[in-house]
């Protein structure tokens, strides 16, 4: 009995002591917790409440990325994981109306509810016959652009046509400096093309610009063409010339910060109809030469993105213009031709898409072909709901798996990587 009596003892004691260490190691968690504040939230799985909406989950991660953008820290936002819509709007670059952005216009709407990737100006509004859509002075624009960037969550790619000559949005009428047209350039030495570039990209800098739709590396190849050639905006008939001088302009861009949009893939230059009118057929005379110019730029260390034209040739694919033609975008510039980066497309309301195809038909076949970023001018046409209804679109086509989210994805994490690259 004394033995047990002399355990007993023994395990009462260590019972003690067991509850004692328990009790401090309990109040040093909870002091650790306190000390710790809301941080140890974000070591908790986050979970649905029970018939809350979706977009509840990530409230508080959404949040702190928005956060983290108004204290100064945009960069937070890009590794923040986005949900789908977040992704489809990064998606579309739209144009808009009005010299300034209201709070309760459709365009900070796009902006903060729908992710808008970016926005296009214009200084003449095409369907209202009109000037004063975006552009009536320096300080207006810079204000204009501010105010936009201060709305987003993801930095904006504010874009614009300063191609020089005949096709320049910014015009001495409003205060900034004339530039001069791609043949005046390809002209001239390749050293006054690049400090044309630099002119041009520090005028748009300077007002919050960052992507300037040029150089056009279309090959002179007829010089009567309506929508190139006559309109003066190829540097040259010699597809080396056109490299050597979309290279320079591009680079030119890129010293103040302005990304380079290399257009009208695969090449406008020796077409005979304009695309903002009807469909263009190349069919009978495009030739390979016309690949030179993006071959040889592409391969330079440019920060830049590629326009495609709504060129039908049926040597390409018998069925789709470049901008719908998985075998153009796909096939040719990302597999043949080895390019990895933004494929934007040109102006989806040109009449030789609008005309021929359903909005939800080329929404699905663009990015199904390989674009990126669908382009929406919304200027020889006006529909302030354009993004919604486009988000709506893809979200669907996700949905049922006509588009995978894996493709949506690939071209997210492409515009994600362009975007880092503009000056913070």
């Amino acid at each position: 009995m004394f033995l047990f009596s002399a355990g007993s003892g023994l395990s009462a004691l260590w019972c003690s002591v067991r509850r004692t260490v328990a009790a401090v190691l309990a109040v040093l968690v909870a002091v650790a917790a306190v000390l710790a504040g809301p941080a140890c939230v974000w070591a908790q799985p986050l979970s649905k409440p029970e018939g809350a909406p979706v977009s509840s989950v990530s409230s508080v991660s959404s949040s702190a990325s928005i956060a983290s953008v108004a204290s100064g820290s945009p960069s937070q936002a890009f590794n923040a994981k986005p949900t789908l819509q977040e992704m489809l709007g990064q998606m579309l670059l739209v144009g808009f109306r009005g010299l300034e952005a209201g709070e309760d216009s459709a365009i900070m709407r796009d902006v903060r509810r729908y992710h808008l990737g970016g926005v296009l100006l214009f200084d003449y509004d095409v369907a209202l016959k009109s000037r004063g859509r975006n552009i009536a002075s320096p300080e207006q624009v810079r204000s204009l652009v501010s105010s936009l960037q201060a709305a987003a969550r993801v930095p904006l790619f504010v874009a614009i046509d300063q191609e020089g000559g005949r096709v320049a949005r910014l015009k001495p009428e409003y205060g900034f400096a004339a530039s001069p047209s791609a043949a005046q350039l390809g002209n001239g030495t390749v050293e006054d093309t690049r400090r044309a570039g630099e002119a041009v990209g520090r005028m748009l800098a300077d007002v919050g610009v960052n992507w300037n739709y040029a150089p056009v590396l279309d090959v002179n190849v007829n010089p009567d063409s309506p929508a190139i050639g006559r309109l003066g905006r190829s540097f040259s008939a010699d597809p080396v010339t056109v490299a050597a001088h979309g290279r320079a302009f591009a680079e030119g861009l890129n010293a103040h910060g302005v990304i380079a949009c290399l257009k009208h893939f695969p090449g406008h230059g020796s077409a005979g109809a304009d695309s903002h009118l009807g469909v263009t057929d190349v069919t009978g005379t495009w030739s390979q030469r016309e690949l030179v110019p993006f071959e040889t730029v592409l391969r330079a260390p440019l920060q830049r993105a590629v326009m495609t034209g709504h060129l039908f040739n049926a040597r390409l694919d018998p069925e789709y213009p470049a901008t719908l033609s998985r075998s153009t975008i796909t096939g040719l510039l990302r597999e043949r031709m080895g390019y990895d980066g933004v494929v934007i497309t040109d102006d989806m309301q040109m009449r030789a898409i609008a005309d021929e195809y359903g909005l939800e038909e080329a929404v699905e076949r663009a990015v199904a072909a390989g674009a990126d970023i669908l382009l929406f001018g919304n200027n020889l046409a006006y529909d302030e709901d354009i993004v919604p209804k486009v988000v709506r679109i893809l979200a669907r086509l996700v949905e049922d798996n006509r588009i995978p989210r894996t493709r949506v994805e690939r071209s997210y994490r492409r515009v994600m990587e362009l975007k880092r690259a503009l000056p913070r």
